[in-house]
């Protein structure tokens, strides 16, 4: 017979990764409400099965490839689903009061191209730069969490920030225009 499951080790191991749980579904799905859904679905199923966690894998893997499944099953079910409302650059932008006003809206306009120009990514490749450059998580990491061979994981990273600089040096030459 299983033990109980601990409240508080599931606490432990899966509420501090709240926030890269939203940011990975919110760059899957790329709605915020629905972001919102899938995490909380998500975590109702870590729940669920914590049980079955032996903490083989860090917790943060382990979370994220249930976060990353439950994007991909609602997308599945709507596809629809990713085309949705904007990024809101109030609640995701960067502060720093110590710079200028003119240095904060250039900087403000380059993270909204970079937004724009990862929206515009196919999700695996949108999916390994969040996980290796937003998340910093490892090679090996991202790996087991999306259950590709590491040097898939190599391939679509190099191929995602390659189309991700062709698509920021092309709305670089449109604005220019």
């Amino acid at each position: 017979m299983a033990e109980p499951i601990k409240v508080e080790s599931f606490e432990e191991v899966v509420l501090p990764h709240l926030a890269a749980a939203y940011n990975l579904a919110r760059w899957l799905i790329r709605n915020d409400h629905d972001a919102e859904d899938a995490v909380q679905e998500a975590y109702l199923r870590a729940f669920r099965s914590f049980d079955g966690f032996r903490g083989a894998s860090e917790g943060r893997t382990w979370l994220l490839t249930i976060v990353r499944n439950t994007c991909y099953t609602r997308l599945k079910r709507d596809p629809r689903a990713e085309i949705t409302e904007a990024f809101d650059e109030e609640i995701h932008g960067v502060e720093d009061d110590a710079r200028s006003p003119e240095a904060m809206l250039v900087e403000r306009a380059n993270v909204q191209r970079l937004r724009q120009a990862l929206a515009e990514l196919s999700p695996e490749f949108r999916e390994v730069i969040v996980l290796r450059e937003l998340e910093e998580m490892s090679y090996q990491q991202i790996a087991e969490l999306a259950a590709i061979p590491l040097g898939t994981v190599m391939s679509r990273l190099a191929r995602a920030r390659q189309r991700l600089q062709l698509l920021m040096n092309s709305e670089m030459k449109g604005a220019a225009r």
